[in-house]
């Protein structure tokens, strides 16, 4: 026969207990007949206020992350541009990305970098392209486009989201596309 470790018997014998704690209270809560969604919810937003240890963050929806999109692309279309718009959210990853009708192959990973820089640095590419002149080892940065067509999306002052357009002839284009699509957010 194996030895089990005294350590390992008190370490599953605490897991389980708390397991079955947990359940518990689960049950407990959905037994008192109160709203199952709104009681932890309510739990976890007292906790989170008396957690000096965390934060709490506003995100672009994937909706409205789609609504944008669409609105650069048919901006774009308005003008006869063939374009391609990407929607990142405040971490950089990928929300949405739509390749117009004939908008060229590079135009899809060119509108992701750009969405990417904008909300990185919270400023439209096109301004960002300026700092070049002072710092040129910025573009060195993986992931990033230094060129115009990125515009950053904000809500209470803090970076949610950039769209990134890319495609047609000039870069003051593609931001002009990219700012149609944040506008939509502001309605």
């Amino acid at each position: 026969m194996k030895k089990t470790s005294r350590t390992r018997v008190v370490t599953g014998g605490a897991i389980v207990a708390a397991l079955a704690l947990g359940g518990f209270g689960a049950y407990s809560a959905n037994a008192t007949g109160e709203d199952t969604a709104a009681a932890p919810a309510a739990a976890v937003a007292k906790a989170d206020a008396k957690n000096k240890n965390t934060t709490r963050s506003t995100h672009l929806t994937i909706e409205a992350a789609t609504k944008a999109a669409q609105a650069a692309l048919d901006a774009a279309e308005k003008e006869n541009q063939r374009v391609s718009v990407a929607v990142v959210d405040r971490n950089g990853n990928t929300l949405v990305t739509l390749r117009g009708d004939g908008a060229g192959p590079q135009s899809y990973e060119s509108a992701e970098k750009k969405a990417y820089t904008a909300v990185s640095w919270k400023a439209p590419t096109s301004e960002l392209a300026k700092r070049l002149t002072n710092a040129p080892t910025l573009k060195d940065i993986p992931g990033t486009l230094f060129l115009a067509g990125g515009a950053p999306v904000t809500a209470k002052g803090a970076p949610i989201a950039g769209i990134g357009v890319a495609g047609a002839p000039s870069g003051d284009l593609d931001e002009k596309f990219a700012q149609a699509g944040a506008a939509t957010l502001g309605k």
